[in-house]
């Protein structure tokens, strides 16, 4: 949608990078928030609504502002209306804290299991790639119609859905008793919330994980927008080129699952450094190959090789983490990498005003190292203790 809204609004790559800006605010405000509000609300009104509990400063504000996912409806609302474009862009802001909140429990929740913990996260993970590879084929359509700002009414349907089937089945329960109903007992919570706080971010590991994330979210997102705006400019495509996203998050898809029995042959620390050197090399041949059909081709084998990442670092904070600092760690982990899908994609878009998309590529590519070095570093962590 990009292109398209840049058109619309008659805004510079810059300027329309303040989407990701504001959606960057938004999740790092719910990442923050979250560590606060998963104990004092629960899992289940956390995801939906913050229910009513009054509490001082950010977390009445939040309270007020229903975080979970009547975020994401309140925020598609607004952007299905095609609204002046400072309206627009603070939808993103609202969405941003309903999606931090939301991706933060959702993988705490799912690394709180156990048995077969890498399919289970291997499966949770290939559904969000499912959402994103439907995605580019809905925007694609809505960017060459008059009506652009109707392709959010898609997004208000799914919201809406989805708060629903959280209600139906997790009926604003805490994550302890969900948890229990499944025959899983965790670890309760006999210490205070302060303590929490300050175990989780003097935690080594925590950070180290929550720097890995948010490259790699900053890095998978900033392919699938801006992917289809490199093409165009950098490669002559056409309208369709939207369908390259398409294949990326296809592959995606794909990685996350036609890839488990690599990851558990060969161990997922050494098959998350093979798939990060050989989607640098591919990042180069999209780079220096200047060929419409060849960049296509290696952007989706990139979305195959990026696929398994996530799912891999996530196992990893469950048998590093105390289980009692787990959900919180966690909620930690997942928020930062979220404010990466805003941070780097603001950030190429910044540096693409100056000196061009072409830029796209070799920033990708130092992303992509740092990334690499990191989770070197992050690996090193020593197994949790039950």
């Amino acid at each position: 949608m990009l292109p398209r809204i840049q058109e619309v609004y008659g805004v510079g790559y810059a300027v329309v990078s303040l989407i990701f800006v504001f959606a960057c605010v938004g999740f790092i405000t719910g990442a923050v928030s979250n560590v606060i509000l998963a104990e004092r609300l629960g899992f289940g009104k956390v995801m939906v609504l913050g229910a009513s509990y009054k509490c001082r400063g950010l977390c009445q504000f939040l309270n007020s502002c229903t975080p979970g996912s009547v975020c994401q409806v309140v925020a598609y609302c607004i952007e299905s209306s095609g609204p002046p474009f400072p309206a627009f862009i603070f939808a993103y802001f609202i969405n941003g804290i309903g999606l931090a909140l939301q991706n933060a429990n959702s993988v705490a929740y799912v690394a709180s299991i156990k048995e077969n913990a890498e399919l289970k996260m291997g499966l949770f993970m290939a559904a969000y790639a499912a959402g994103a590879l439907s995605s580019p084929l809905v925007a694609t359509q809505f960017a060459q119609l008059p009506r652009w700002n109707f392709h959010y009414f898609t997004s208000l349907g799914i919201a809406i859905s989805n708060t629903i089937a959280l209600i139906i089945v997790f009926r604003f329960k805490r994550q302890r008793e969900c948890l229990a109903e499944i025959g899983i007992v965790t670890a309760d919570n006999s210490t205070s919330e302060h303590s929490h706080l300050r175990q989780i971010f003097m935690n080594k590991d925590v950070h180290l994980l929550a720097a890995f994330t948010l490259f790699y979210v900053g890095v998978e997102v900033s392919i699938g927008g801006w992917i289809v705006t490199y093409i165009i400019d950098a490669r002559g495509g056409g309208p369709s080129s939207g369908y390259i996203s398409t294949g990326f998050f296809g592959g995606l898809m794909v990685g996350r699952l036609a890839l488990l029995w690599v990851n558990e042959k060969i161990g997922e620390r050494l098959a998350m450094s093979i798939y990060a050197v050989l989607t640098i090399i591919l990042e180069l041949v999209v780079w220096f190959v200047p060929s419409l059909v060849g960049d296509a081709v290696a952007v989706s084998i990139i979305g195959v090789l990026l696929g398994p990442m996530y799912p891999i670092a996530m196992n990893h904070a469950g048998r590093v983490l105390p289980p009692w600092l787990l959900t919180g760690a966690i909620g930690w982990i997942a928020g930062v990498g979220q404010a990466g899908s805003a941070l780097v994609p603001f950030m190429v878009g910044a540096i693409a005003q100056n000196s061009g998309i072409k830029t796209l590529q070799p920033v990708l590519v130092g992303i992509l190292g740092l990334m690499t070095a990191i989770w070197v570093l992050a690996s090193r962590g020593s197994r949790r203790s039950d």
